[in-house]
């Protein structure tokens, strides 16, 4: 991992700062992983993760193949199964 922060952005229509939106971490090769939580509450909330790669071919790679070493990680960093009973998502978009 090169850096972990605290993600925020501006909206680039009207200029709001929208700032603790969740936690990017970024990698070394330039791939990144978002963490959020959706939802007005922290209770029943919803953890959406973003995963982010840069491919120099401009995407001719699997998607599923490309973003694997990611997700894996993620599911270790996260204990996903010890700590939300789920081997994996319930919606993919």
């Amino acid at each position: 991992m090169a850096i972990a922060d605290d993600f925020g952005y501006t909206d680039p229509v009207d200029g709001t700062v929208s700032t603790r939106q969740g936690i990017r971490v970024l990698l070394a090769d330039g791939s990144r992983i978002i963490f959020r939580l959706s939802g007005t509450g922290t209770e029943g909330a919803t953890l959406r993760l973003y995963f982010e790669r840069y491919l120099k071919d401009g995407g001719g790679a699997n998607i599923d193949a490309v973003l694997q070493p990611l997700v894996q990680a993620t599911k270790k960093l996260l204990q996903l199964r010890e700590t939300f009973g789920r081997d994996g998502p319930t919606v993919v978009t």
